[in-house]
């Protein structure tokens, strides 16, 4: 832990807790395992494919596009806050204490849902590579019964693991992070070179519309498909979330949020056009309900196609791993400025093993109940992918537009130096064309991912309810936000608040300010007096 790092953070208002043991290529990990192309696109080929047909790789650069233009305003935010729960802290410093402790409470339940989605995607690939997998009944479909409770049995053996690497080293965990990232990274290289060696048709493939249902016009079928890369590309804000562990975050972490993204986008866009050049077959359905794992045994071989498939399942637990780290982190972040339920347990970090256990024990534990809740259910997947998307994009706009805000009344960010005395990452004067088009893309796919979709959501026809899931889950993440934020607030004022009423409270250097015992409680970058967390 160097000297300058800990006097950084000591600006904002914090005591360095963490350990700083988390490099460029750990940094960059952190963002690309949350994506883990390996991971996503294969769960979710199969929902591209089956409404967009081979026209929906389009969908792909155009998400990958709207996240660049988030991933750029996001790498601003993180050489200027190089701060845990960054999500929280950027809301916070740019739209005051109770945009950010939404967009908090947002992401926390968007990465506790997203991890139990990750976990269950091991449900994709092990029963291909070996029956023996399939510990509940014969079929390993995850639509189906039997698949979708075996995927819940799977799932949380992942997440029992990852809790317990989790909680146990911070360096390990780092360790395990890099060595899937590049086993990942490898794998993605091989995948697209023997998929293409094998093609079937050339790569104009996506230039036709095989497959694609224009009995409603194509913007519908296409809009729905764009769901797919929706739920791939996020997550690369997790580096930022390694940033009080990241050695010179100013200059490391803004440069990895973007090259994880870069690294996804081009990444997921070779596999997809691989996977359509060497399909055995575009019509005969089977692309459409077992996706990637179809292609790679089909078109390898069964022996090589389940060498690939393993290297899948490490991507998958790489993946699920990296999101609870993100998890436990954004937890940590916003405890440590008391406005969580049990804070004074959840932002202790153990002395032993350098992380914070409680709150790395919290998503694994309610990750896992939201799988056991769901035994048996045949919409699983969809129904927390699609939940999962909609809050995270809820959350990235509750930084985005108060960052747009910032711009346009307050002239943007202020500049600075990072810790090898250059400039700090800034879009200079990009940054205004940059930012209005990350809310505009962040408000048309939030509407996107939320229109009721009979097709999406209740594909089995369980309930017309059903349709509108993830709106009735965003209803009830708000409600159970405000109950718990008003909960807070009184505690705190009641603890708190009288203990520094009146104090007068300096701010150092214009990056936020030391309150004793409230932690930062800091609004805004700029801001000379200071309110409580949750005032």
């Amino acid at each position: 832990m160097s000297a300058t790092s800990e006097t950084d953070l000591t600006r904002f208002g914090y005591t360095q807790q963490l350990s700083r043991r988390v490099g460029s290529y750990a940094s960059f990990a952190a963002g690309f395992s949350f994506v883990s192309i390996l991971t996503t696109v294969f769960q979710l080929f199969g929902l591209g494919f089956g409404f967009g047909g081979t026209a929906f790789f389009w969908t792909w650069p155009a998400v990958l596009a709207g996240q660049l233009m988030v991933a750029l305003c996001f790498a601003e935010l993180a050489a200027r806050y190089p701060l845990s729960g960054a999500i929280y802290q950027w809301a916070r410093r740019l739209g005051g204490a109770v945009v950010g402790w939404f967009a908090g409470w947002a992401m926390v339940i968007a990465q506790i849902i997203t991890l139990a989605t990750a976990a269950i995607a091991l449900q994709v690939v092990l029963p291909a590579v070996w029956s023996g997998f399939q510990l509940v009944g014969t079929d390993s479909a995850l639509s189906s019964k039997d698949g979708a409770t075996n995927a819940v049995v799977l799932g949380c053996l992942l997440l029992a693991a990852t809790t317990l690497l989790n909680a146990t080293s911070v360096r390990i965990t780092a360790i395990v992070n890099s060595v899937g990232v590049t086993c990942e990274l490898v794998g993605v290289v091989l995948i697209v070179v023997l998929l293409t060696t094998r093609a079937e048709r050339g790569p104009s493939v996506v230039l036709h519309t095989t497959n694609l249902d224009s009995t409603t016009g194509y913007v519908v079928p296409l809009l729905i498909s764009t769901l797919m890369a929706a739920y791939v590309l996020v997550g690369f804000d997790s580096a930022g979330e390694l940033s009080e562990e990241t050695h010179k975050p100013r200059a490391t972490t803004p440069r990895t949020i973007i090259r994880a993204v870069v690294a996804s986008g081009i990444g997921g866009a070779f596999l997809i056009i691989a996977a359509l050049m060497a399909a055995p077959s575009l019509t005969d359905g089977d692309l459409a309900t077992q996706g990637l794992p179809y292609v790679l045994t089909s078109s390898l071989g069964t022996t090589p196609g389940k060498l690939l498939l393993l290297d899948v399942a490490l991507a998958v637990c790489v993946c699920t791993l990296a999101i609870q780290t993100a998890a436990a982190r954004m937890i940590f972040s916003m405890a440590r400025d008391n406005v969580l339920p049990a804070s004074a347990q959840l932002r202790q970090v153990s002395r032993r093993t350098g992380t914070p256990v409680a709150a790395t024990i919290v998503p694994g534990v309610l990750a896992a109940v939201c799988l056991l809740v769901n035994v048996g259910n045949t919409g699983l997947f969809l129904g927390l992918a699609s939940v999962c998307i909609m809050l995270l994009y809820v959350a990235y706009l509750m930084v985005t537009t108060p960052l747009l805000v910032r711009r346009l009344t307050r002239g943007g960010l202020s500049a600075g130096v990072d810790e090898n005395g250059r400039p700090l990452f800034s879009l200079g004067r990009f940054g205004l064309i940059v930012n209005i088009l990350a809310v505009g893309y962040g408000l048309a796919m939030a509407i996107n991912l939320g229109w009721p979709r009979a097709e999406v959501y209740d594909p089995a026809g369980e309930g017309w309810y059903l349709h509108y899931l993830p709106l009735l889950t965003l209803g009830i993440v708000a409600v159970g936000g405000l109950i718990a934020y008003r909960v807070q607030r009184r505690a705190y004022h009641a603890s708190i608040a009288p203990s520094v009423e009146g104090a007068s409270v300096k701010g150092t250097s214009g990056e936020g300010a030391n309150v004793e015992g409230a932690s930062a409680q800091g609004t805004s970058v700029d801001d000379t007096s200071v309110e409580g967390a949750l005032a």
